[in-house]
């Protein structure tokens, strides 16, 4: 039967409608998952489309000496920065066609391409990369023309860390570089990939101080990253200025005395423990640390056999040679074992069991009361001396006057040196103290080993009767407690070292200061390298310079001056330099002139 044509209008009427309403309902549910189940995730999309909080790298705090020169700053330098999706766009970027067109405008080293390969690693190909840091003014001018045919390519300015003395102040000031995943803390602005750290020295030390705080940029971009406006700011705050006790003009001037040797020098402040020089030799330049220092570079610093990395000042150890008599002769002034007439004669040697002992004299000295033998720096006196007093009463007196324990410098790495007892070797070697080990340690061999820094305190101490402690960051001036040591005993010393410089018979006579009011007071010291075999003996000992250099004798002086009102305290050492009245006390005597010489013109 056939339909009647309004039926057949009226069925596909409802069809249509039951689409559209089928459609709208689709359309319902969908509107509502995702302006209701969803909404707040692609609001939270919506926002993130709209704005994006970037930290800004603070500015590194500035690090002065004591006048105010600068050590360690900032300076405004440029850098080349690319897009590399601007290069080749149909390809969504290529970092390597940006390098190629960049190198044809500034050199590109190997290690260059390879720091922009490594940054560009998890970046968009719309993020800029750097490409060349510290451009010179031709380079920056050559790519400010080129940059009007290529979009990608800008000039950007950025801190760069910079060191006024060089390798001058290198130990002591340290350097900063580039920020690894060991050096997280728990503070964001270290993941910025401008961010740099402080590796050694007060650089590593007061890094939280001079670090800063983090600005920020609020701004415009689109749902992948792209950035099109800054919308707000907020300045970084820089690090604080770290004013150090060093005096730059003295410490160059330790450096520049070195000249080809190695070893280091310290020149205290007696009043104020402040180190105003911490010379160690050789050095290096803090500077190619900042932006990461070329392997080659870095594998021939380690493999230096010099070792220019090591801070001797604070992390050398050295047998302190005879610097350490004055140690022994106020421990055995204490307990009672000798008096200032007491008298050992030295004919050269001294027998222990089967085994001889040697003084530095061929000859011997004959009879030696206590100030000759600090004069004269008689072995076999501290020989005896050190026999009749005992090690533990020696290692006491020392830890007094500053040795055998580190001094709390404001530096990474400082060693403690050493002071051995008999309970020390039992439990350090499992075996029993010997008469042997007494005598060693009596002229300041064998065990007991010292820093530097540790020698100048031991001298400041002396001279001042206080218990000085060194320090390298400015601040209030403290009060030294008074050094537990009797005044009459410490005179005794004290005139000694006098005339270790002040007479003919002295050590160091050839090596005072002839100037009137400046006068020092010291005490030379020899320390050796290595053990000296009895056939050796019998042959004839070579001289100090005709010997290998690793074979020769560290040079050693401790002093202070003026002899009268004692202000400055200084320890020198010089690497297999021989004898330390030939080779360290004339370092001393130069340094303390310096340093009084210069006070005496300010006031």
């Amino acid at each position: 039967m056939a339909r009647e044509p309004g039926q057949v209008t009226r069925r596909r009427s409802l069809i249509l409608a039951g689409a559209q309403l089928g459609i709208f309902g689709l359309l319902g549910l969908r509107l509502y998952q995702l302006q209701v189940l969803e909404g707040p995730h692609y609001a939270r999309r919506a926002e993130e489309n709209r704005v994006a909080r970037r930290m800004l790298v603070p500015q590194r705090g500035t690090i002065i000496d004591r006048r105010g020169d600068p050590l360690a700053l900032n300076r405004i330098s440029y850098r080349l920065t690319v897009v590399p999706e601007a290069f080749v766009p149909e390809e969504g970027g290529s970092l390597e066609a940006a390098l190629e067109k960049a190198a044809r405008l500034v050199p590109f080293s190997a290690s260059h391409r390879a720091r922009a390969q490594r940054s560009a690693r998890g970046l968009a190909p719309f993020e800029p990369v750097v490409l060349r840091d510290d451009l010179d003014w031709d380079e920056v001018a050559r790519i400010s023309v080129a940059m009007a045919d290529h979009d990608g390519m800008s000039i950007e300015t950025a801190n760069r860390r910079i060191y006024p003395l060089g390798a001058a102040a290198a130990h002591a000031v340290g350097y900063v570089a580039r920020v690894s995943e060991d050096d997280m803390d728990g503070d964001p602005v270290l993941r910025l990939p401008d961010m740099r750290i402080g590796r050694t020295g007060v650089e590593r030390t007061m890094d939280r101080f001079l670090r800063g705080f983090a600005g920020t940029s609020i701004i415009e971009v689109t749902s992948a990253g792209r950035r099109t406006r800054e919308l707000d700011r907020r300045d970084d705050r820089a690090g604080g200025t770290l004013r150090l006790s060093l005096d730059g003009r003295l410490q160059r001037f330790a450096m520049e005395r070195f000249g080809e040797e190695t070893g280091s020098a310290v020149l205290l402040d007696i009043g104020t423990g402040d180190v105003l020089a911490m010379a160690s030799a050789p050095s290096f330049e803090p500077g190619v640390f900042v932006d990461g220092i070329p392997q080659a570079e870095w594998r021939a610093l380690l493999d230096h056999p010099y070792k220019p990395l090591i801070h001797r000042a604070v992390s050398g150890q050295y047998p302190p040679g005879s610097t350490f008599k004055m140690i022994v002769a106020l421990a055995a002034l204490e307990a009672g074992r000798v008096t200032p007439e007491t008298t050992f004669f030295c004919s050269g040697k001294h027998r222990l069991g089967t085994g001889l002992f040697h003084c530095w004299r061929r000859g011997g000295h004959g009879h030696m009361n206590l100030h000759a033998a600090i004069q004269q720096s008689c072995d076999i006196y501290f020989y005896e001396t050190a026999r009749l007093v005992g090690i533990d009463r020696i290692a006491a007196m020392s830890r007094r006057l500053g040795l055998g324990a580190p001094t709390g410098i404001e530096l990474p790495g400082e060693n403690a040196g050493q002071v051995p007892t008999k309970a020390w070797k039992r439990e350090t070697y499992g075996r029993g103290w010997q008469a042997g080990d007494t005598l060693n340690a009596g002229i300041g061999q064998g065990f007991v080993l010292s820093t530097p820094l540790q020698l100048a305190t031991f001298a400041a101490r002396l001279a001042s009767a206080l218990q000085v402690v060194p320090r390298l960051a400015l601040g209030p001036v403290r009060d030294f407690a008074p050094l537990d040591v009797r005044g009459d005993h410490l005179r005794i010393v004290l005139t000694a070292m006098r005339a270790v410089t002040g007479t003919r018979r002295g050590t160091a006579y050839a090596a005072r200061i002839k100037d009137a009011g400046f006068e020092m007071a010291g005490k030379t010291g020899t320390s050796q390298v290595r053990r000296i075999s009895r056939a050796e003996r019998r042959r004839g000992l070579l001289k100090n310079e005709e010997r290998p250099r690793e074979e020769r004798d560290h040079a050693l002086f401790v002093g202070y001056a003026p002899v009268d009102r004692p202000r400055f305290a200084t320890a020198v050492v010089v690497e297999h330099g021989g004898s330390g009245s030939k080779a360290a006390a004339p370092f001393a005597r130069d340094l303390l002139l310096r340093v009084q010489r210069e006070a005496a013109s300010r006031s």
